[in-house]
């Protein structure tokens, strides 16, 4: 179910989200999340119906960032939530057994309250301190990055400021994959950038 290469969209960078999105499809990313914490919820719905409709057919899972009714309500492959998104226990009531669920993790204190089976995978992080988020939480690093997976009860995805070249560092922690914003969506070529990092992590 966990790729390697997962972008989560970024609203503020040059490249317009539909074309971010487009682009790590086509380099192969897994999975596409639509991540913006500012938009009204009736542009973040019409955005991410669009998004759906054109990852779907591409076979690329596309996930909701936070906003667990808009997933619902446009069924959604998936919802990754935060901290301080709610009782994950009680979102996978609300979203079902079916949508995907990920859950942010900062520090390995937050392993204590998970449920077995509640969640799919885990987004741990951040790797390192990140413009793409400036409220995040103290980085982890690599050894916290390694302590977690080790702790954690399902798939890890590493987070938070993960550059090309981190990637075989990233897999020798044992991550299933790595979720990317500005390494994708900042790049020169984003197609190319994300083609460059699957090549790394095959390669690591």
């Amino acid at each position: 179910m966990i790729g390697a290469v997962y972008l989560v969209t970024e609203a503020e960078a040059g490249l317009p989200v539909m074309d971010q999105a487009l682009a790590a499809a086509r380099g192969g990313a897994w999975a596409v999340q639509l991540r913006d914490k500012h938009a009204p919820d009736a542009a973040f719905a019409a955005q991410a119906q669009v998004l759906q409709a054109m990852l779907r057919p591409l076979g690329v899972t596309f996930f909701v960032n936070d906003r667990v009714e808009i997933a619902c309500a446009i069924g959604a492959d998936g919802l990754h939530i935060g901290q301080g998104d709610g009782d994950p226990v009680r979102i996978r009531e609300r979203i079902g057994p079916g949508m995907i669920l990920g859950l942010s993790v900062e520090e390995e204190a937050h392993l204590a309250a998970l449920r077995p089976g509640v969640v799919d995978y885990l987004g741990v992080g951040p790797l390192r301190a990140t413009a793409s988020k400036p409220d995040h939480a103290a980085p982890i690093g690599f050894d916290g990055l390694r302590r977690i997976v080790a702790a954690a009860p399902c798939p890890v995805v590493a987070i938070g400021g993960v550059h090309a070249g981190d990637l075989a560092a990233v897999k020798a922690a044992g991550a299933a994959g790595v979720a990317v914003v500005s390494a994708i969506t900042r790049a020169p070529n984003a197609e190319a950038a994300t083609r460059a990092l699957l090549r790394e992590w095959e390669d690591a």
